[in-house]
């Protein structure tokens, strides 16, 4: 089967690493613009251009699919290639109809949930942000709405208790490399069944503000932990910004007043209902470590307040 992959992130790399070294042909990748990083904003390949370019694989990266230019180019490479499927997974692009009903087997995409929950730009986040026990990998057929194709394929996985985002993302990513070949090899041997999506179990998972992190204690410790885990939380120490990228609950500590320090041997800190232990954090102007190497270097107080 000839086909063309379409990606950005990081998340996307294993499928298309599945997809090359497979016996298909992967005829091209399409992926976002190169972006300025750093202090010399030099331009940066998105993890996808990169691990295509390992494989040899021709590379395109139109700054739209819908308009311009771009696209019409876009359309006349893609006429040329004449794939039989096109991949996609977290492309960071909506694409036409006339390039959804080009491929003789369609478009698959390869969606970071248990569809229909959590449709949209942020899954991952959202899964943990709402405490959710259990999601998954769905591949479906593309159509014009968003993520609302049938599904094909759904592989579930069970969410750790203190797992974080960029863990889920690693699990979910090497998964969904595994997934998009189990469909591509259904799709090609008339296998699959697909499903359509029961629109009233739906739920949608916006993209994530940066005002989502703030941890007021205030709230309980379940929900400060699940904003730990799914965005990373921030709060103020001594008057310095402080980052909390992972966190567990305390079942022993006796709670105090919300928003102090419970114990400062372990940087527990108490809540609206309970207490919240940082395991792992970041003071401004400092590096990201283990609590343990922390508290090495800078004595907590018992009673002092964050905030």
């Amino acid at each position: 089967m000839k086909i063309v992959f379409m990606g950005t992130p990081e998340f996307a790399v294993p499928c298309l690493r599945a997809l090359a070294e497979s016996e298909h042909e992967t005829a091209a990748v399409f992926t976002q613009p190169d972006k300025p990083k750093g202090r010399g904003y030099k331009l940066i390949p998105t993890p996808v251009k990169a691990a295509a370019e390992e494989y040899g694989i021709p590379v395109y990266q139109p700054l739209s699919l819908r308009k311009g230019d771009d696209a019409e180019q876009a359309m006349r490479i893609l006429n040329d290639i004449a794939p039989d499927l096109i991949a996609v997974t977290a492309y960071g692009q909506i694409l036409p109809k006339e390039i959804l009903e080009l491929p003789k087997y369609g478009c698959v995409n390869i969606h970071a949930s248990l569809l229909p929950k959590y449709r949209g730009a942020a899954p991952i986040n959202w899964v943990l942000l709402n405490g959710e026990k259990v999601t998954g990998v769905t591949s479906m057929q593309m159509s014009e709405g968003l993520d609302t194709g049938d599904m094909l394929i759904k592989e579930s996985v069970d969410i750790g208790e203190n797992e974080t985002y960029s863990e889920l993302y690693s699990r979910l990513s090497v998964i969904g490399g595994r997934v998009l070949m189990e469909t591509v090899n259904g799709l090609e041997q008339g296998t699959l069944i697909p499903e359509k999506q029961d629109d009233s179990l739906s739920c949608y998972s916006p993209m994530i503000k940066k005002e989502m992190s703030s941890l007021d204690f205030s709230r309980t410790a379940e929900e400060l932990h699940n904003i730990i885990r799914g965005v990373t939380g921030f709060t103020v120490m001594g008057g310095k910004r402080l980052k909390v990228f992972s966190s567990e609950i305390s079942h022993d500590i006796a709670r105090g007043e919300a928003g102090t320090i419970a114990d400062a041997g372990i940087f527990a800190v108490n809540c609206g209902d309970g207490v919240i232990i940082f395991n792992e954090i970041q003071l401004e102007g400092g590096k990201r470590m283990k609590t343990a190497d922390f508290l090495r270097g800078r004595k907590l107080i018992k009673g002092e307040k964050l905030g």
